[in-house]
């Protein structure tokens, strides 16, 4: 019977070694990909100043922080926090470092975040992000927007997840759109409406936008807008349609679009990829190319991953112009999504220890330890059990940790030789020192 409540508190995520070990696998996975595209990591610290993560925040962020509190200061004067995300403390760290940096800087972070938010079924308030991002001083060629988009759905091909859509927007086509309908001072809330559209039927979206104060017309042309997507060529064919002689309102986030799909549609490997105006994300973040990834036969699932482009990193820190792109994978969300829906990729299950020695007595502690580092200078993983349990129990033990088995008697001591057995075929392998 427990004597006080052990199970992990609410949103946070524990899980057995053998999950663990995929888990692991596929953090590790994702961090070689991100590296083979020239990601450089960091890590920055967990705790950050308050004014640091919030000067960009805005919403409930203040409320959804995890506060540090030292010794026993009252809550109000604390001036630190645990990190949200990575996008702040990594503006904070170009910032600070931009003098050593060389820019273009690609650079990837894969760590803990923690937000205080109602832990849900896939929501969690600890959790793994694996962020990529290129900053660049002053100016940012667009083509680095595909860079990134590419990187990450490369990172997720390694999940072997089936049938993966790239869906890529722009912010710009959406600001040039309303401006051409006079209808830019109630941005905000259309694009608040467009981002709900999928989750709602269309007769719901069209109320929502009537009583934003659209007229039947603006209505018609919003909704044609937000449930326009395909290639390229599809895309401006619709717009024209929408917009005749106003095309140009759009023509700055068009080419932007044009630029990235055209790269990414040529690119050998890459997903089924689309462009899509029901993708908006980060009302007050992104500036320009957003993009997110689902896959096509679990739409329920929601994205997998997301980001997009923003035009100054670090503006609430410094006057010099960081724009950057990036992306995140939710790394935590995603595997728990993944194992509801059977979708985890199947990992090699490899025992974390090769070998696990028992030496019979004490007599024999000396050669266990000289053949422990024997095979740990060969790349192995060695436990010695000096337990004294019977021999039994202590193979039952090692057939759930480990490959091998060996036992070190009087006779293998003096030979300075032992028999590794199998612990699943039972075969034997002399080891001669």
């Amino acid at each position: 019977m427990k004597k006080i409540n052990t199970s992990p508190l609410s949103g946070m995520q524990e899980l057995l070694p053998t999950e663990q070990a995929i888990f692991n696998q596929l953090k590790q996975n994702i961090g070689d990909v991100y590296h083979h595209y020239g990601f450089l990591s960091i890590e920055t610290p967990l705790i950050d100043r308050q004014e640091i993560l919030l000067a960009k925040a805005g919403g409930d962020t203040e409320k959804q922080i995890y506060k540090v509190i030292k010794t026993a200061e009252d809550d109000s004067k604390s001036d630190q926090a645990l990190r949200f995300d990575h996008t702040v403390p990594l503006a904070r760290y170009v910032v600070e470092h931009n003098n050593d940096l060389a820019f273009p800087f690609s650079v990837t972070q894969i760590g803990r975040n923690f937000r205080g938010e109602r832990a849900q079924r896939g929501r969690f308030r600890e959790f793994y992000q694996c962020d990529a991002d290129i900053i660049g001083r002053e100016k940012l060629p667009i083509a680095y927007d595909a860079k990134v988009i590419a990187c990450i759905h490369d990172a997720l091909k390694t999940f072997n997840l089936p049938n993966m859509v790239i869906r890529i927007s722009n912010r710009k086509v959406l600001a040039g759109f309303l401006q051409a309908l006079n209808l830019s001072d109630k941005t905000g809330a259309i694009s608040n409406v467009i981002d709900h559209a999928e989750k709602v039927p269309l007769e719901t979206t069209r109320e929502h936008l009537a009583k934003l104060g659209l007229s039947e017309t603006e209505v018609g042309q919003v909704c044609d807008f937000m449930f326009t997507n395909g290639s390229y060529s599809e895309i401006e064919n619709k717009l024209t349609e929408i917009l005749g002689d106003k095309i140009e309102a759009v023509r700055e986030g068009l080419d932007e679009l044009k630029e990235v799909f055209t790269i990414l549609d040529q690119k050998q490997g890459i997903s089924s990829t689309i462009i899509d105006f029901m993708i908006i994300r980060g009302l007050d973040y992104y500036t320009g190319t957003v993009y997110e990834i689902m896959l096509k036969d679990h739409r329920e699932i929601g994205s997998i991953s997301g980001g997009g482009r923003y035009e100054n990193l670090a503006s609430n820190f410094t006057d010099q112009k960081f724009p950057g792109v990036g992306g995140s994978i939710g790394l935590t969300r995603l595997f728990f999504i993944l194992r509801e829906y059977n979708l985890l990729p199947k990992v090699e299950q490899k025992q974390p220890i090769d070998y696990v020695i028992f030496p019979l007595t004490a007599n024999e502690y000396t050669f266990s330890f000289e053949l422990a580092d024997k095979l740990r200078a060969e790349g192995k993983n060695v436990d010695i059990d000096f337990d004294d349990r019977k021999l039994g129990a202590k193979f039952n033990r090692a057939a759930k940790i480990a490959d091998f088995a060996i036992v070190v008697g009087e006779s293998e001591a003096k030979s300075r030789t032992v028999s590794a057995k199998n612990l699943v075929s039972g075969e034997l392998t002399e080891i001669k020192l």
